[in-house]
């Protein structure tokens, strides 16, 4: 069999988040495979005809010199960008290869320390910077949030740049600072444990904005799947709808295990009252939005993994246990006793609780995706048997379908 593009790389991600706190572009990690050179111009012109005009662009990070080399010298023009990272630009002939790429259109970005700087004549070359700041330049950077958001003046400039970006942003108070004072279009990455670390031991209320938008749609008569879709997208929500409609208030006979027969059995009347009882207690947080969204990536992509022609209520299932896979960090209390609080089929139960059943292959890589550990992701479709091709397309299909849109 001939070797294909996607079947000689091997694929991870992270997601850039912008000041909405929605997806502004996503982290493609690349690493070659040994056996055969990898194709970067029928890459890249796949990653062009999945997606589309309105689909986030990837930042393709190379993880070789010599994949970079590659890409430089290969790859056609596109909306994507190709990440340059400082400590290759000594390599001989690098520093050339990026300016003659430059000069055929590409999109390029530098990536390194926030101290350094590429050199005068190359830094034309690049649209942006991908930052990392120092622990000295963050502890300046927090000291001028503080006082900016105390109403004083900062007593030392921020280090952070207009509209560079920036990565390796751990705390909620420095993201602030970046998106919201300073002007930062996007964040590699998200402060998840921070903002989660002041919300532990509490449930977090769902979006106010998810609740709003399901009250519409129910009023503009949207269609069971559309609603569906929707009361997917907010994994609080999801699981209080599964809660509420297997309590004692509702009475329904037989337990309710998905979102279409909840849905079904309830009906849209009792559904929008329920709703509307959410509304006061709804968390009106957007800094919530990019953990709940990630939850939403993983939750696609384990659909994506099955094998086409699923069934679809097996497909549902499937996306419930990708969803419900972090909700602990969510409700504020260990995953078993959250999981409990609902009719999960046992296979849901296995492949969270104990990594083990028909489903937990596809949670394990789903989250090994979610880094740039290549010989992790690797191992892991080696040892369930899943084909390197099959799961690269499967996350690029995630990645640039029309509901990662929404994100």
């Amino acid at each position: 069999m001939a070797q294909t593009v996607l079947g000689n790389v091997t694929l991870g991600y992270r997601p850039l988040w912008n000041r909405s706190r929605t997806l502004a572009a996503v982290q493609l990690f690349i690493e070659a495979g040994h056996a055969h050179p990898v194709d970067v111009a029928h890459l890249v012109t796949l990653l062009d005809e999945l997606g589309d005009s309105d689909t986030p662009p990837f930042l393709l990070s190379p993880k070789s010199p010599q994949l970079l080399r590659d890409l430089l010298e290969h790859a056609p023009t596109s909306a994507h960008w190709t990440e340059v990272r400082n400590d290759w630009l000594g390599i001989p002939g690098m520093a050339e290869r990026v300016q003659r790429a430059h000069q055929r259109g590409m999109r390029l970005i530098w990536r390194g320390d926030a101290d350094q700087a590429p050199g005068p004549e190359l830094a034309r070359c690049f649209v942006t910077r991908l930052l990392r700041l120092s622990p000295q330049q963050a502890l300046v950077a927090l000291q001028a949030a503080a006082r900016q958001r105390a109403g004083l003046t900062p007593l030392a400039p921020s280090p952070v740049q207009l509209n560079y970006l920036y990565e390796g942003i751990a705390s909620r108070l420095l993201m602030e600072h970046c998106l919201d004072q300073q002007g930062t279009p996007a964040l590699l990455d998200w402060p998840f444990e921070d903002i989660l670390h002041a919300l532990q031991h509490q449930a977090i209320a769902p979006d106010h904005h998810a609740v709003v938008a399901l009250v519409q749609a129910i009023d503009n008569d949207m269609s069971v799947e559309n609603i569906e879709a929707l009361l997917a997208e907010e994994p609080i929500l999801t699981f209080r709808f599964l809660a509420y409609a297997n309590s004692a208030a509702v009475g329904l006979r037989k337990d309710i295990e998905s979102l279409r027969h909840g849905l079904m059995m309830l009906g849209t009347s009792p559904l929008k009252r329920w709703l509307t009882e959410q509304l006061p207690q709804a968390s009106r947080d957007p800094n919530l939005a990019p953990v709940k969204a990630a939850m939403v990536l993983r939750a696609r992509l384990m659909e994506h993994l099955l094998d086409t022609g699923v069934e679809h209520e097996l497909a549902r299932e499937i996306y419930l246990c990708g969803l419900f896979s972090q909700i602990d960090v969510l409700m504020g209390e260990p995953l078993g006793t959250a999981l409990h609080r609902v009719p999960l089929s046992s296979r849901i139960f296995n492949a969270t609780l104990r990594s083990s059943g028909p489903y937990a292959p596809l949670l394990q890589v789903a989250s090994a995706l979610e880094s740039d550990n290549s010989a992790h992701i690797r191992k892991l479709c080696h040892q369930h048997g899943m084909a390197l091709e099959d799961v690269n397309r499967s996350l690029l299909r995630t990645l640039t379908g029309r509901r990662v849109l929404r994100l």
